[in-house]
């Protein structure tokens, strides 16, 4: 039943109801994506993880190891917009098993390249496997949502932080111990993953086809509006994820240097980030259902801005748990922001998700290879303490109107 949209000067409104949506999650659906999700992810995670190991196999620098995240990042971001895009118009959910497939023939050349050049190229098909993979498993998820978007998108992507956080982990206790081949057998996963894909696509086309008619995609704010509400979504997006970059291409590192550890006690000391950003970002779905997304988005970049700030300055146990803190926190922006901007914008979920998605990867390959530079000049710890002030660019969420659909406000 479509609603009236009334708009008021201080406060915009905004209230839809999807098309085509169903009585409730279809959980079977929303598990299997979300699955396939950390598959993906691990590989993903994989490649930061097993950085100090080609660094120093290939006699790698700073620099070169940011762009290899380039690399990566980068491609995916390109893609994602684009293929996001053609998909709102022709949804293409049988594409899914093909992206996997290409992430697939990545990790294998991660583990067999005989040179740098070959390793880029491993890590650029990894980035098109996302850049298809994001953008047509998003829109699934919220096809198979109910109406619960927050939730759908937050499983979703749980899937998705769940692999980088365990990424480490089995680059730790795997990879290291056995060689760099050894990341050869989680291309096995990835092969599982595209046959579950195969059937979560044939669920999907048949859901399109029973709800053909186009969605309504009038723009319920003006234009003006909504133009200056993804433009800040979108600076959001870069401040959080050029921390994150930090993090997952350096904090190895960081803990390296400053603490003495080794390979794997600085990997446990990421896993312990990931694995708060997996936590984060199921509960930022959870929370963003009930009170709406944007009080998520005020907490989320702006709250974890003392965390950030002390991270650099406090011993090894501080520090551990200041990461899985500021992973909490950091992650449980991301649904929110990717919900509020699919409401901003009707009918154009893939287009979306493949520029938030996007976005997130190619400002992240941007600021892995910048900030490798400046480690290379300053120090490691220097990359810290720059991006610790970043997440004060969360005042601009006083430029978002406030929107309700369901949400007190």
């Amino acid at each position: 039943m479509k609603q009236e949209h009334r708009l008021t000067p201080d406060r915009p409104a905004l209230v839809t109801q999807p098309q085509g949506a169903v009585a409730g999650p279809v959980w079977p659906i929303l598990l299997a994506i979300s699955l396939c999700h950390m598959v993906n992810d691990v590989m993903q995670s994989m490649l930061a993880a097993i950085y100090p190991l080609l660094r120093a196999e290939f006699s790698l620098s700073y620099a070169q190891i940011g762009v290899m995240t380039f690399a990566f990042q980068a491609t995916a971001s390109l893609l994602q917009p684009l293929i996001g895009a053609v998909t709102d118009r022709h949804p293409q959910p049988r594409s899914l098993p093909f992206g996997m497939a290409s992430t697939f023939c990545g990790v294998l050349l991660l583990a067999f390249a005989p040179q740098y050049g070959w390793l880029l190229a491993g890590a650029m098909l990894i980035g098109i496997g996302s850049a298809v993979f994001h953008p047509e498993s998003s829109r699934v998820a919220r096809l198979a949502s109910g109406g619960r978007y927050g939730t759908a998108q937050s499983l979703f992507q749980l899937g998705g932080n769940f692999g980088q956080s365990m990424g480490p982990l089995l680059a730790a206790f795997v990879v290291v111990p056995l060689g760099r081949p050894a990341v050869a057998w989680f291309a096995v996963a990835a092969a599982l993953g595209s046959a579950l894909l195969w059937h979560v696509g044939g669920w999907a086309e048949g859901r399109r086809r029973a709800h053909a008619a186009r969605p309504d995609t009038t723009l319920r704010l003006p234009r003006g509006i909504v133009k200056r509400s993804i433009t800040v979504l979108a600076v959001l997006t870069f401040t959080k994820n050029i921390y994150g970059a930090a993090m997952t291409s350096y904090f190895t590192f960081f803990t390296i240097e400053k603490f003495g550890l080794g390979p794997q006690g600085a990997q446990i000391m990421l896993f312990l980030f990931l694995g708060g950003m997996a936590a984060g970002v199921m509960l930022g779905g959870l929370v963003g259902d009930r009170i709406g997304p944007l009080r998520v988005i005020w907490f989320s970049i702006l709250g974890v801005l003392p965390f950030t700030l002390a991270l650099p300055h406090v011993g090894l146990i501080p520090t551990g748990i200041l990461s899985v803190v500021i992973g909490l926190i950091l992650a449980s922006a991301f649904p929110a922001i990717v919900v509020f901007a699919q409401e901003l914008v009707p009918g154009r979920t893939g287009t979306i998700a493949g520029l938030f998605f996007g976005f997130s990867f190619g400002m992240g390959g941007i600021a892995a290879a910048a900030l490798g530079v400046l480690a290379d000049a300053r120090g490691i710890e220097s990359v810290f303490i720059l991006c610790s002030v970043l997440p004060a660019l969360g005042v601009l969420t006083v430029f978002l109107p406030r929107m309700d659909r369901r949400w007190p406000g």
